[in-house]
């Protein structure tokens, strides 16, 4: 049975008992005994949200009867849990205590179970609030990359996708509120993500495989960008936010308003930004030293401009809400190292002509999210969220669409919560996906493909005494299509080392493929996951977590049916279901002979965490062992890129013509098995109600299980951040140390450590009925050369400069 916390009191005689059966009154304060105001007071289970007043008062209604589970959480207190028995006809009074916490608690939203930082069996994050702000960057990857075990790939600024304990791309997910972006950032680095953290509540970060709530394509990890486009509260309030930035002249503008009347809500939203190429500290190019004037260097082609409005509406009843949402979604930017160089003869000289690549990104998504709470004896409530999407990206050159990609998406999800059954809680999930992806031009390396996917997904958890059990299950029906495979003709060479010594006498042993053939290709996979885990509360302000799952994955159209240059990659992609054969000494690229295998992911998770007084912590440990795991291997070939540039590419040197600078080395898609394991820990240190510490660090060692580095994998990383807050004013020095990484794969570089430091200072002003604040952020104070071992194109664009934003927002 459960017990009811010492904590909780009952104070009958301080609150007037209300006529109403199945109700709540209290009162949340902290270990000194004042009221906590601003906290947030959530019924598990039911449609029910509050937040205390100025008394740090609450009040609950229409409850049902037995045991009810509240969740308390304040911004710099220990997240507080409280069973309840209800009975009918009775009111229950309490008062809750919450202790302190340095480390901040944020509900995770897109999860039909309970999860936080402090108390969940697998680790997850939470940017939000006052952080979320001060760390949002033009891009996703670069926004979370202060997160402990999150890294970006950056890509010049202006494209990046989070990196998870050294996975990303298939393997990790990008959701709008718990929805697939459905953007294109997946195949490519070059591919910005389609969401923008400006107008964002919360961004929610999985580590570990989230494939029970998200998916087999969430076998690395979840990012779920969390807004209020579906609006579940008519109360009207909002912000808006005015920037500029120094290091690449950046404009940002960006509000979001919720309001509303009787039984309607409405929501909006909408940003405008953009910038000009980004200043570094340095040449931009790795080993080129030549001066270009003092403090003048600037990564070429780096510059966007982008902007986005959302609409929203809910229809709000007393048993939950439903409502839709239709946002569009623009973006335009320059791609850093896909630019080439014509040579225009002006009579008296000559002078170089800079021929711009672009992308232009254009997405309209529609969301219908609802909940329907029962009152029945099985089940009490039913979410659900569908979404619709059209996305649109097309790479321009000299004018002319190059290559067109697009994807074509429908998704329903159905979360179905039942009433606690021998004291479990929790329900099924039922999904669907349909997703068309297509590219068409002279980079189209993957044929147009269709996947779908079924799935069913059952997840449990409960109490016994101290410990906290989760239990999950998932199976799905992966459908992968494609009517035009292609297998091109391929001229394909190696490169004498000895005599390419000389500058243009060298042989080439050229290899041809097979002929070109057209074909029709259809997979069929059934990944099944399976997780368990629990969270013991060994002693009062700490507990255990352990977590152990089996995640399996379908390999995507990218990793199967590759074939073709891929620029931003800067390789010729060639798929798995392709292999390279040797016939009388002569190699060719056929069809393979070996099965399609599921990538299978076994992970554990070992977390301890202490939740409580003025120093808090949270460790992870982790391993992961990843059976047929998917990446690419460098043949030692090259082929043409069958880019026409139609004059001498120069990029490499003005006077120097290299026969090899169209060529792309050939990489093939291959699967073996590979070893992840690290850490990552956190420590914040509250020393005064005004001042707090806090110091992370984190590490991911991949490799081969034979043998062997993976590439692009983070370098170990530590920092410290010293918080100084008082009614009025915040600062916060963000200080933070990258190792070198010297474990690299073959063909892949080294890359030197750096440290970077950021700091900010903030000052409210009320103002206008309003609560405004003036900041100003300080990035790369030191004006290092930074250059991040994860990006594709780290030798041609580190990261900015020495740079200062100044912007004002406003609350209301």
């Amino acid at each position: 049975m459960y017990k009811i916390s010492r904590i909780a009191a009952v104070i009958s005689t301080l609150l007037p008992v209300v006529a109403m059966a199945q109700s709540i009154e209290g009162v949340v304060i902290n270990s000194d005994g004042k009221a906590i105001a601003g906290a947030t007071v959530r019924v598990d289970g039911e449609n029910t949200q509050t937040i205390t007043d100025s008394k740090g008062r609450f009040i609950f209604n229409k409850l049902s009867t037995g045991i009810n589970e509240i969740h308390i959480s304040a911004a710099n207190y220990a997240h507080l849990h409280q069973d309840i028995m209800l009975a009918d006809d009775k009111v229950k009074t309490l008062t809750l205590s919450l202790s302190r916490s340095p480390i901040e608690v944020v509900d995770i939203v897109g999860t039909p179970i309970h999860m936080s930082i402090m108390e969940s069996a697998s680790p997850v994050s939470v940017l939000a609030g006052e952080a979320l702000r001060r760390q949002q960057a033009s891009t996703l990857g670069d926004s979370l990359e202060k997160l402990p075990g999150v890294n970006t790939n950056f890509h010049g600024n202006v494209a990046s996708t989070p990196i998870i304990r050294g996975l990303s791309g298939p393997r990790v997910l990008i959701a709008q509120n718990g929805l697939d972006v459905s953007d294109v950032s997946r195949v490519g680095p070059d591919h910005s993500v389609a969401s923008e953290a400006s107008t964002a509540q919360q961004i929610e970060v999985l580590r570990g495989p989230a494939t029970l709530f998200y998916g087999s394509g969430a076998i690395g990890g979840v990012v779920n960008v969390v807004d209020g486009r579906v609006p579940t509260d008519n109360t009207t309030q909002g912000e808006w936010l005015l920037e500029g930035n120094s290091a690449d002249e950046q404009k940002l503008g960006s509000f979001n308003l919720t309001t509303g009347m009787d039984s309607f809500a409405f929501y909006a939203d909408g940003y405008y930004r953009e910038s000009s190429d980004y200043e570094v500290p340095i040449a931009p190019e790795l080993g080129h030293d030549e001066e270009n004037g003092a403090h003048d260097f600037v990564v070429e082609n780096s510059s966007e401009k982008s902007d986005g409005i959302t609409l929203g509406a809910s229809y709000l009843f007393d048993e939950g809400y439903f409502g839709v949402a239709v946002e569009q979604f623009n973006r335009e930017y320059g791609i850093p190292g896909h630019s080439h160089s014509e040579e225009e003869e002006d009579h008296d000289h000559d002078e170089e002509e800079e021929e711009s690549v672009f992308a232009d990104l254009e997405q309209t998504r529609v969301q219908l999210l609802g909940e329907y709470n029962f009152a029945g004896k099985v089940v009490n409530k039913v979410n659900f969220r569908g979404g619709f999407t059209e996305y649109e990206h097309a790479e321009i050159e000299n004018g002319e669409t190059g290559t067109l990609f697009e994807n074509e998406t429908q998704e329903l999800k159905v979360d179905i919560h039942h009433n606690p059954f021998s004291e479990w809680n929790g329900g099924l999930s039922l999904h669907y996906k349909r997703s068309e992806v297509a590219a068409q031009g002279e980079e189209a390396f993957t044929p147009p493909s269709e996947t779908q996917t079924i799935a069913l997904a059952m997840m449990e958890e409960k109490h016994f005494g101290e410990v906290l059990f989760q239990l999950g299950a998932r199976i799905e029906r992966v459908t992968l299509e494609a009517n035009n495979l292609l297998l091109p003709t391929l001229e394909a060479h190696d490169h004498d080392e000895e005599e390419h010594e000389h500058e243009h006498d060298h042989e080439e042993d050229e290899v041809e493929t097979s002929t070109t053939r057209v074909f029709a290709v259809k997979h069929q996979f059934t990944p099944v996951s399976l997780s368990a885990g629990l969270v013991w509360d060994f002693t009062p302000g700490y507990n255990l977590g352990i977590s152990i799952s089996r995640s399996e994955r379908a390999p995507s159209a990218s990793e199967l049916m590759s074939f073709g240059p891929h620029i931003g990659t800067s390789s010729y992609e060639v798929g798995a279901l392709f292999a390279l054969h040797e016939d009388d000494g002569d190699t060719h690229i056929d069809l393979t002979d070996e099965n399609t295998d599921i990538e299978t992911a076994n992970n554990i998770d070992l977390t301890l965490r202490k939740t409580q007084g003025d120093l808090g912590f949270v460790f992870n440990t982790f391993y992961n062992q990843v059976d047929n795991y998917y990446y690419q291997t460098d043949t030692g070939l090259f082929a043409e890129s069958g880019h026409d540039h139609g004059e001498e590419d120069v990029h490499d040197h003005e006077e120097e013509s290299d026969e090899h600078t169209d060529e792309l080395p050939v990489y093939i898609f291959k699967t073996d098995d590979v070893i992840l394991h690290g850490f990552e820990a956190q420590l914040a240190w509250q020393a005064s109600d005004e001042f707090k510490a806090a110091v992370f660090s984190d590490y991911v060692r991949a490799r081969l299980k034979d043998g062997g580095d993976l590439p692009r994998t983070p370098p170990m990383r530590f920092g410290t951040q010293f918080s100084y807050e008082n009614e009025r004013l915040s600062a916060h020095l963000d200080i933070t140390r990258y190792q070198k990484q010297d474990r690299v794969a073959a063909q892949e570089t080294q890359t030197n450590g750096y440290t970077l430091v950021d700091a900010s200072i903030s000052y409210d002003l009320p103002l206008f009925n309003q609560d405004m604040a003036i900041y100003l952020k300080g990035s790369n104070l030191t004006d290092t050369e930074a250059r991040v071992h994860s990006s594709f194109i780290k030798d041609i664009a580190p990261r900015p400069g020495r740079s200062f934003a100044l912007g004002i927002r406003g609350y209301f």
